[in-house]
Protein backbone atom coordinates (compact mmCIF):
# COMPACT_ATOMS: atom_id res chain seq x y z
CA UNK A 1 0.00 0.00 0.00
CA UNK A 2 1.28 3.65 -0.59
CA UNK A 3 0.82 6.26 1.26
CA UNK A 4 -2.03 7.70 -0.28
CA UNK A 5 -4.23 4.34 -0.24
CA UNK A 6 -2.82 4.27 3.49
CA UNK A 7 -4.50 7.44 4.01
CA UNK A 8 -8.04 6.13 2.60
CA UNK A 9 -7.78 3.21 4.40
CA UNK A 10 -7.68 5.11 8.01
CA UNK A 11 -10.85 7.98 7.06
CA UNK A 12 -12.40 3.96 6.26
CA UNK A 13 -11.88 2.76 9.45
CA UNK A 14 -12.52 6.34 10.78
CA UNK A 15 -16.14 5.70 9.40
CA UNK A 16 -16.60 2.55 10.43
CA UNK A 17 -16.26 3.41 14.08
CA UNK A 18 -18.27 6.16 14.14
CA UNK A 19 -20.98 4.22 12.75
CA UNK A 20 -19.99 1.03 14.64
CA UNK A 21 -22.96 -1.20 12.89
CA UNK A 22 -22.95 -4.75 14.95
CA UNK A 23 -21.97 -7.15 11.96
CA UNK A 24 -21.14 -10.37 13.77
CA UNK A 25 -21.80 -11.58 17.32
CA UNK A 26 -20.06 -14.37 19.21
CA UNK A 27 -21.63 -16.06 21.83
CA UNK A 28 -19.68 -17.92 24.06
CA UNK A 29 -22.90 -20.85 24.76
CA UNK A 30 -20.26 -23.33 26.45
CA UNK A 31 -17.12 -23.57 28.34
CA UNK A 32 -16.92 -27.34 28.03
CA UNK A 33 -14.59 -29.08 25.27
CA UNK A 34 -14.23 -32.78 24.25
CA UNK A 35 -10.69 -31.79 23.82
CA UNK A 36 -7.33 -30.10 25.53
CA UNK A 37 -5.90 -28.58 22.96
CA UNK A 38 -1.86 -27.06 23.93
CA UNK A 39 -2.37 -23.83 22.42
CA UNK A 40 -5.83 -23.32 24.09
CA UNK A 41 -5.87 -19.38 25.53
CA UNK A 42 -8.94 -20.23 27.39
CA UNK A 43 -6.82 -21.50 30.84
CA UNK A 44 -5.97 -17.86 31.29
CA UNK A 45 -9.32 -16.35 31.87
CA UNK A 46 -12.39 -18.32 32.18
CA UNK A 47 -13.50 -21.10 34.19
CA UNK A 48 -14.91 -24.04 33.06
CA UNK A 49 -17.38 -24.81 35.91
CA UNK A 50 -19.31 -22.25 34.12
CA UNK A 51 -22.99 -23.84 33.32
CA UNK A 52 -23.88 -23.36 29.40
CA UNK A 53 -25.79 -20.08 29.00
CA UNK A 54 -29.92 -21.18 29.14
CA UNK A 55 -30.72 -20.30 25.70
CA UNK A 56 -33.72 -18.13 26.49
CA UNK A 57 -30.91 -15.65 28.43
CA UNK A 58 -29.33 -15.43 25.16
CA UNK A 59 -32.48 -14.60 23.44
CA UNK A 60 -33.60 -11.95 25.81
CA UNK A 61 -30.02 -10.40 25.23
CA UNK A 62 -30.43 -10.64 21.26
CA UNK A 63 -33.72 -8.81 21.39
CA UNK A 64 -32.91 -5.58 22.65
CA UNK A 65 -31.59 -5.32 19.62
CA UNK A 66 -34.49 -3.76 17.41
CA UNK A 67 -32.90 -3.17 14.03
CA UNK A 68 -30.01 -5.72 13.26
CA UNK A 69 -27.88 -5.58 10.33
CA UNK A 70 -29.07 -7.02 7.11
CA UNK A 71 -26.12 -9.42 7.60
CA UNK A 72 -25.83 -9.73 11.54
CA UNK A 73 -24.16 -13.52 12.02
CA UNK A 74 -24.19 -15.10 15.76
CA UNK A 75 -21.57 -17.26 15.59
CA UNK A 76 -21.77 -19.87 18.01
CA UNK A 77 -18.18 -20.65 19.79
CA UNK A 78 -16.74 -22.02 23.10
CA UNK A 79 -15.68 -24.02 24.02
CA UNK A 80 -17.04 -26.59 22.10
CA UNK A 81 -20.57 -25.78 21.12
CA UNK A 82 -21.30 -29.40 19.82
CA UNK A 83 -21.43 -30.42 23.76
CA UNK A 84 -24.60 -28.74 23.67
CA UNK A 85 -27.48 -30.89 22.67
CA UNK A 86 -30.11 -27.97 21.55
CA UNK A 87 -27.61 -26.62 18.55
CA UNK A 88 -30.41 -26.97 16.73
CA UNK A 89 -33.17 -25.63 18.59
CA UNK A 90 -30.66 -22.55 19.01
CA UNK A 91 -30.34 -21.91 15.20
CA UNK A 92 -33.98 -22.52 14.66
CA UNK A 93 -34.66 -19.46 17.07
CA UNK A 94 -32.39 -17.32 15.83
CA UNK A 95 -33.18 -17.71 12.14
CA UNK A 96 -36.87 -16.80 13.49
CA UNK A 97 -35.18 -13.83 14.14
CA UNK A 98 -34.07 -12.70 10.62
CA UNK A 99 -30.54 -13.44 11.78
CA UNK A 100 -27.72 -15.62 10.54
CA UNK A 101 -26.03 -18.41 12.26
CA UNK A 102 -22.87 -19.97 12.02
CA UNK A 103 -20.27 -21.95 14.40
CA UNK A 104 -16.55 -22.46 15.35
CA UNK A 105 -16.06 -26.41 15.75
CA UNK A 106 -13.11 -28.65 16.21
CA UNK A 107 -14.94 -31.21 14.02
CA UNK A 108 -14.38 -33.87 16.69
CA UNK A 109 -18.44 -34.38 16.90
CA UNK A 110 -19.42 -33.37 13.66
CA UNK A 111 -21.08 -36.64 12.03
CA UNK A 112 -23.28 -36.87 9.17
CA UNK A 113 -26.04 -36.98 11.28
CA UNK A 114 -25.10 -33.80 13.15
CA UNK A 115 -24.33 -32.51 9.68
CA UNK A 116 -27.61 -32.71 8.21
CA UNK A 117 -29.38 -31.67 11.57
CA UNK A 118 -27.20 -28.38 11.48
CA UNK A 119 -28.21 -27.71 7.69
CA UNK A 120 -32.05 -28.23 8.46
CA UNK A 121 -31.73 -25.54 11.67
CA UNK A 122 -29.95 -23.00 9.15
CA UNK A 123 -26.59 -23.09 9.60
CA UNK A 124 -25.25 -20.88 6.63
CA UNK A 125 -21.50 -20.52 8.07
CA UNK A 126 -18.56 -22.89 9.43
CA UNK A 127 -15.36 -23.07 10.61
CA UNK A 128 -13.12 -26.21 10.93
CA UNK A 129 -10.04 -26.21 13.11
CA UNK A 130 -7.54 -28.28 10.73
CA UNK A 131 -3.32 -27.88 12.84
CA UNK A 132 -1.62 -29.77 10.17
CA UNK A 133 -1.51 -33.19 8.70
CA UNK A 134 -2.12 -36.39 10.91
CA UNK A 135 0.81 -36.54 13.30
CA UNK A 136 0.84 -32.66 14.28
CA UNK A 137 -2.45 -32.40 14.39
CA UNK A 138 -3.15 -34.71 16.65
CA UNK A 139 -0.40 -33.71 18.56
CA UNK A 140 -1.48 -30.28 19.35
CA UNK A 141 -5.10 -31.36 19.82
CA UNK A 142 -3.78 -33.86 22.53
CA UNK A 143 -5.54 -36.31 20.67
CA UNK A 144 -5.46 -39.83 18.88
CA UNK A 145 -7.98 -39.59 16.63
CA UNK A 146 -8.31 -35.44 16.23
CA UNK A 147 -7.19 -35.90 12.46
CA UNK A 148 -9.37 -38.55 11.30
CA UNK A 149 -12.38 -36.76 13.42
CA UNK A 150 -11.57 -33.39 11.69
CA UNK A 151 -10.92 -34.69 8.15
CA UNK A 152 -14.68 -36.48 8.50
CA UNK A 153 -15.94 -32.83 9.49
CA UNK A 154 -14.37 -31.55 6.38
CA UNK A 155 -15.80 -33.88 3.83
CA UNK A 156 -19.10 -33.10 5.75
CA UNK A 157 -18.88 -29.58 5.09
CA UNK A 158 -16.79 -29.28 1.46
CA UNK A 159 -20.42 -31.62 0.38
CA UNK A 160 -22.67 -29.16 0.88
CA UNK A 161 -22.94 -26.51 -1.85
CA UNK A 162 -24.81 -24.18 0.44
CA UNK A 163 -22.86 -23.99 3.40
CA UNK A 164 -20.06 -21.15 3.49
CA UNK A 165 -17.28 -22.91 5.36
CA UNK A 166 -13.47 -22.16 5.99
CA UNK A 167 -10.27 -24.52 7.70
CA UNK A 168 -8.68 -22.34 9.90
CA UNK A 169 -4.69 -23.36 11.23
CA UNK A 170 -2.55 -22.53 13.64
CA UNK A 171 1.15 -21.95 12.81
CA UNK A 172 3.52 -23.41 14.97
CA UNK A 173 7.07 -24.75 15.01
CA UNK A 174 5.35 -28.59 14.77
CA UNK A 175 3.52 -27.47 10.96
CA UNK A 176 5.21 -25.02 9.88
CA UNK A 177 7.25 -26.89 7.51
CA UNK A 178 4.10 -29.10 5.93
CA UNK A 179 2.69 -26.30 5.32
CA UNK A 180 2.56 -27.01 1.30
CA UNK A 181 1.05 -30.43 2.32
CA UNK A 182 -1.82 -29.19 4.30
CA UNK A 183 -2.35 -26.98 1.68
CA UNK A 184 -2.32 -29.80 -0.83
CA UNK A 185 -4.17 -31.92 1.42
CA UNK A 186 -6.87 -29.06 1.59
CA UNK A 187 -7.19 -29.05 -2.43
CA UNK A 188 -8.24 -32.31 -2.74
CA UNK A 189 -10.72 -31.51 0.03
CA UNK A 190 -12.30 -28.97 -2.52
CA UNK A 191 -11.73 -26.53 0.48
CA UNK A 192 -12.44 -23.30 -0.87
CA UNK A 193 -11.12 -20.84 1.86
CA UNK A 194 -8.55 -21.69 4.38
CA UNK A 195 -6.79 -18.57 7.18
CA UNK A 196 -4.13 -19.18 8.98
CA UNK A 197 -2.80 -17.52 12.08
CA UNK A 198 -0.36 -17.54 14.70
CA UNK A 199 -0.50 -18.25 18.49
CA UNK A 200 -0.71 -15.75 21.09
CA UNK A 201 1.25 -16.67 24.38
CA UNK A 202 -1.36 -17.02 26.66
CA UNK A 203 -3.05 -19.87 28.34
CA UNK A 204 -1.42 -23.12 27.79
CA UNK A 205 0.61 -22.15 25.04
CA UNK A 206 2.50 -19.52 27.36
CA UNK A 207 5.35 -21.47 28.10
CA UNK A 208 5.70 -23.49 25.25
CA UNK A 209 8.13 -22.40 22.58
CA UNK A 210 7.02 -25.19 20.23
CA UNK A 211 3.99 -23.57 19.40
CA UNK A 212 5.31 -19.73 18.68
CA UNK A 213 7.21 -19.05 15.45
CA UNK A 214 10.78 -17.15 15.42
CA UNK A 215 10.71 -13.57 13.37
CA UNK A 216 12.36 -15.93 10.44
CA UNK A 217 9.42 -18.25 10.14
CA UNK A 218 6.87 -15.89 10.66
CA UNK A 219 7.99 -13.97 7.83
CA UNK A 220 8.26 -17.59 5.97
CA UNK A 221 4.69 -18.04 6.68
CA UNK A 222 3.70 -14.37 4.88
CA UNK A 223 5.70 -15.68 1.75
CA UNK A 224 4.14 -18.59 1.68
CA UNK A 225 0.78 -16.76 2.10
CA UNK A 226 1.51 -14.33 -0.60
CA UNK A 227 2.28 -17.39 -2.60
CA UNK A 228 -0.53 -19.26 -2.52
CA UNK A 229 -2.55 -16.26 -3.22
CA UNK A 230 -0.89 -15.51 -7.11
CA UNK A 231 -2.31 -19.45 -7.84
CA UNK A 232 -5.85 -18.72 -7.20
CA UNK A 233 -6.80 -22.27 -6.31
CA UNK A 234 -8.25 -21.56 -2.86
CA UNK A 235 -8.85 -18.61 -1.14
CA UNK A 236 -5.64 -18.58 1.24
CA UNK A 237 -5.58 -15.48 4.21
CA UNK A 238 -3.67 -14.83 6.86
CA UNK A 239 -6.39 -13.67 10.03
CA UNK A 240 -7.27 -10.29 10.96
CA UNK A 241 -4.73 -10.68 13.82
CA UNK A 242 -2.00 -8.28 13.19
CA UNK A 243 -0.84 -5.33 11.19
CA UNK A 244 1.76 -6.66 8.98
CA UNK A 245 3.44 -3.91 7.58
CA UNK A 246 4.50 -3.88 3.96
CA UNK A 247 2.51 -7.56 3.69
CA UNK A 248 -0.75 -5.56 3.94
CA UNK A 249 -3.33 -6.52 0.66
CA UNK A 250 -1.11 -9.12 0.05
CA UNK A 251 -1.63 -12.05 2.27
CA UNK A 252 -5.43 -10.52 2.91
CA UNK A 253 -7.62 -9.43 0.79
CA UNK A 254 -8.39 -6.00 2.65
CA UNK A 255 -5.47 -4.34 4.86
CA UNK A 256 -5.43 -4.78 8.45
CA UNK A 257 -8.42 -3.37 10.85
CA UNK A 258 -9.32 -4.46 13.83
CA UNK A 259 -13.16 -4.61 14.00
CA UNK A 260 -13.60 -5.84 17.83
CA UNK A 261 -16.28 -3.30 19.21
CA UNK A 262 -16.75 -1.81 16.14
CA UNK A 263 -18.57 -4.56 14.06
CA UNK A 264 -17.94 -7.46 16.32
CA UNK A 265 -19.50 -8.46 19.75
CA UNK A 266 -19.98 -11.19 21.98
CA UNK A 267 -21.65 -12.28 24.99
CA UNK A 268 -19.55 -14.46 27.29
CA UNK A 269 -20.25 -17.81 29.27
CA UNK A 270 -20.98 -15.62 32.35
CA UNK A 271 -22.91 -13.16 30.54
CA UNK A 272 -20.50 -10.52 30.07
CA UNK A 273 -20.62 -8.15 27.21
CA UNK A 274 -17.65 -7.88 24.89
CA UNK A 275 -15.86 -7.86 21.54
CA UNK A 276 -13.69 -11.06 20.10
CA UNK A 277 -14.31 -14.01 22.62
CA UNK A 278 -10.33 -14.24 23.25
CA UNK A 279 -9.82 -11.02 24.02
CA UNK A 280 -8.85 -10.06 27.87
CA UNK A 281 -11.73 -10.42 30.14
CA UNK A 282 -10.97 -6.88 32.09
CA UNK A 283 -12.65 -5.62 28.52
CA UNK A 284 -16.23 -6.40 29.41
CA UNK A 285 -18.46 -3.43 28.93
CA UNK A 286 -21.47 -4.83 31.23
CA UNK A 287 -23.32 -7.95 31.77
CA UNK A 288 -27.00 -9.03 29.93
CA UNK A 289 -28.15 -10.10 33.39
CA UNK A 290 -28.19 -6.34 34.55
CA UNK A 291 -27.84 -4.43 31.18
CA UNK A 292 -29.19 -3.80 28.30
CA UNK A 293 -27.46 -5.61 25.57
CA UNK A 294 -28.06 -3.62 22.17
CA UNK A 295 -27.61 -0.33 24.42
CA UNK A 296 -24.37 -1.38 25.87
CA UNK A 297 -23.16 -1.80 22.34
CA UNK A 298 -24.24 1.61 21.14
CA UNK A 299 -22.99 3.67 24.08
CA UNK A 300 -19.90 1.63 25.35
CA UNK A 301 -16.92 0.78 23.81
CA UNK A 302 -14.56 3.41 23.98
CA UNK A 303 -11.72 1.48 24.79
CA UNK A 304 -12.28 -0.23 21.40
CA UNK A 305 -13.37 2.68 19.58
CA UNK A 306 -10.47 5.11 20.66
CA UNK A 307 -7.93 3.15 20.99
CA UNK A 308 -5.03 6.08 21.94
CA UNK A 309 -4.35 4.43 25.16
CA UNK A 310 -2.41 1.13 23.14
CA UNK A 311 0.01 3.94 22.56
CA UNK A 312 2.72 3.40 25.30
CA UNK A 313 5.44 0.65 25.85
CA UNK A 314 6.72 -0.19 22.03
CA UNK A 315 4.14 1.03 20.16
CA UNK A 316 4.17 4.86 21.61
CA UNK A 317 6.93 5.78 19.39
CA UNK A 318 6.32 3.70 15.98
CA UNK A 319 6.03 5.40 12.74
CA UNK A 320 3.55 2.54 11.99
CA UNK A 321 1.18 3.54 14.71
CA UNK A 322 -1.20 5.47 12.63
CA UNK A 323 -1.69 2.32 10.75
CA UNK A 324 -1.76 -0.14 12.94
CA UNK A 325 -3.40 1.56 16.13
CA UNK A 326 -1.97 -1.33 18.83
CA UNK A 327 -2.20 -4.24 16.26
CA UNK A 328 -5.40 -6.37 17.77
CA UNK A 329 -7.19 -6.16 20.69
CA UNK A 330 -6.70 -9.69 21.47
CA UNK A 331 -3.25 -9.17 22.11
CA UNK A 332 -3.38 -6.79 25.18
CA UNK A 333 -3.43 -8.60 28.11
CA UNK A 334 -2.40 -7.89 31.94
CA UNK A 335 -1.38 -4.60 32.64
CA UNK A 336 -1.91 -3.53 29.33
CA UNK A 337 1.24 -1.19 29.18
CA UNK A 338 2.61 -3.44 25.97
CA UNK A 339 1.26 -5.18 23.11
CA UNK A 340 2.02 -9.15 23.58
CA UNK A 341 2.53 -9.13 19.67
CA UNK A 342 4.03 -6.81 17.26
CA UNK A 343 3.33 -8.44 13.80
CA UNK A 344 5.15 -5.78 11.55
CA UNK A 345 8.64 -6.00 13.47
CA UNK A 346 9.27 -10.10 12.99
CA UNK A 347 8.88 -9.05 9.94
CA UNK A 348 11.38 -6.16 9.91
CA UNK A 349 14.19 -8.06 11.99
Amino acid sequence: MNNLQKYIYRQFKKNETAIHELNYLFWECTSRCNLSCLHCGSDCSKDTSFPDMPLDDFLKAIDTISSPAKNFTVVLTGGEPLMRNDIEIIGREIRKRGMRWSMVTNGYLYTAEKHNALLNAGLGALTISLDGLEKSHNWIRNSKHGFSKTDRAIDLAASSARLNFDVVTCVNQRNFEELDAVYNYLKTKQVKTWRLFTIVPIGRAKNNPELLLDNFQFKGLMDFIVEKRKLKEMDVKFSCEGYVGDYETKVRDGAFFCRAGINIGSILIDGAISACPNIDRNFSQGNIYSDNFYKTWQTKYQAFRNRNWTKTGQCEKCDEYKNCQGNGMHLWHGNKENVLACHNSKILR
